[in-house]
């Protein structure tokens, strides 16, 4: 484990720390017999223990008052731009900070491998319970980023391409933001709760700083709604720019029969098996066709400055 001591960070056995001490045991997929173990040796109560080792549960803070050693435990998780959350727990004291975690988290996993070289993130429990919740709140931004590039690629594909079918991935990414956004929810109730709660393992003057953490996961619990909402935006958008283009299309096509109409009825009225004076004119063929011609041209020119063509 790490072990600040007198402003510095060194790697010792895992033991008890003592009193001006602070201890990070950071466990990456461990057994449920190194679990139970390093659970023992620091006196943790039973249903941590049983959280630690059963994943897939909501984030929670739990207080244990009534231990011989103090502690609270908390379940939190970390989000990155693939939008799929990674669960952790940690174990936090007046001495010591225990994390687990069942699958990389680089936000975790990269502050433990930086504590030597920032011993003063280490100061206290608290201290650095903050600094792992920040980093994981952190890391959240990233994923509204991917989210919202997303959702810039949907808009581009329905302006560009409006008779694609983008509705079934829409519908696949919002269900995954519902999820993500309820998780990103309960993570900011914990760390509110940790802000309001006078935290029994940090200096008072530190609340402020998961005031600041809680603010950030609040803004990215809007953000998350706003994608939401642009997201189904984005079907009412397609279905008006489908009907648009049907109404081009329609106008189109009217505007061509329109266009035809005069020419049958001239084309019908020459064509009818009676004697028409101009049968024995002899520029009587050119006269029918310059008459199509002007009709034609006279109904564009019509339609042009009406605005409709």
């Amino acid at each position: 484990m790490l072990l600040w001591r007198d402003g510095a960070v060194r790697d010792v056995p895992v033991r008890m720390p003592e009193a001006g001490e602070t201890g990070w045991v950071h466990l990456v997929r461990p057994t449920a017999e190194e679990l139970q173990a390093v659970f023992n040796l620091f006196h943790c109560h039973p249903l941590a223990v049983e959280d630690a080792l059963h994943f897939g549960q909501r984030p929670k803070l739990d207080h244990y008052e009534s231990l011989a050693v103090p502690q609270s435990f908390i379940s939190f998780y970390a989000v990155g731009g693939d939008l799929d959350p990674r669960e952790f727990c940690v174990v936090v004291s007046p001495r010591f900070i225990v994390t687990v975690i069942r699958e990389d988290i680089p936000e975790v996993t990269g502050l433990y491998e930086r504590a030597a070289t920032s011993p003063e993130r280490m100061e206290t429990p608290g201290r650095l319970l903050y600094h792992i919740l920040d980093a994981c709140v952190d890391g959240y931004f990233a994923m509204v980023d991917s989210l919202e590039e997303r959702l810039d690629q949907f808009e581009q594909r329905v302006f560009d391409h409006p008779e694609d079918r983008i509705a079934p991935d829409i519908f696949r990414l919002k269900r995954r933001l519902l999820r993500v956004r309820r998780i990103v929810s309960e993570c900011r109730n914990v760390v509110g709760a940790l802000a309001h709660e006078s935290f029994p393992y940090t200096d008072e003057h530190h609340l402020v700083y998961f005031v600041d953490v809680f603010d950030h996961a609040s803004r990215i619990v809007d953000a998350l709604d706003a994608v939401r909402d642009n997201l189904s935006g984005l079907l009412d958008l397609q279905a008006s720019q489908r009907a648009n283009r049907m109404n081009e299309i329609m106008k189109m096509l009217t505007i061509f029969s329109t266009i035809f109409l005069p020419l049958t009825f001239i084309t019908g009225l020459y064509g009818m098996n009676i004697q028409v004076p101009e049968y024995h004119w002899r520029f009587g063929y050119a006269y029918v066709w310059c008459l199509l011609l002007a009709v034609t041209g006279a109904m564009v020119y019509y339609f042009k400055r009406k605005g409709w063509w």
